[in-house]
């Protein structure tokens, strides 16, 4: 049906959207000289988490669902939460 057809739509555009905001990140880990040690820390479980420093040093959101977003993207709904910073 077309409603399925839609959210089958919507989940392939978000997984990309995530997959495409995790490249960026990660270039911006390893091509960018300005990346300082409190911009990241790695998780427990050996992930690289970026800081909500880094994050507005980049000054955009990737929209990668990031742990310490300040821009209020919300990863479930794919909207920004006016409370956060932009």
């Amino acid at each position: 049906s077309s409603a399925a057809s839609d959210v089958y739509k919507r989940q392939y555009q978000m997984i990309v959207v995530n997959l495409l905001g995790k490249i960026s990140c990660m270039t911006a880990l390893f091509n960018n000289n300005k990346i300082d040690p409190e911009d990241y820390y790695k998780s427990p479980e050996g992930y690289i988490v970026f800081t909500e420093k880094y994050h507005l040093k980049r000054g955009y959101c990737c929209k990668s669902g990031c742990k310490h977003c300040p821009y209020g993207y919300d990863k479930k709904t794919g909207l920004f939460k006016k409370d956060k910073k932009k």
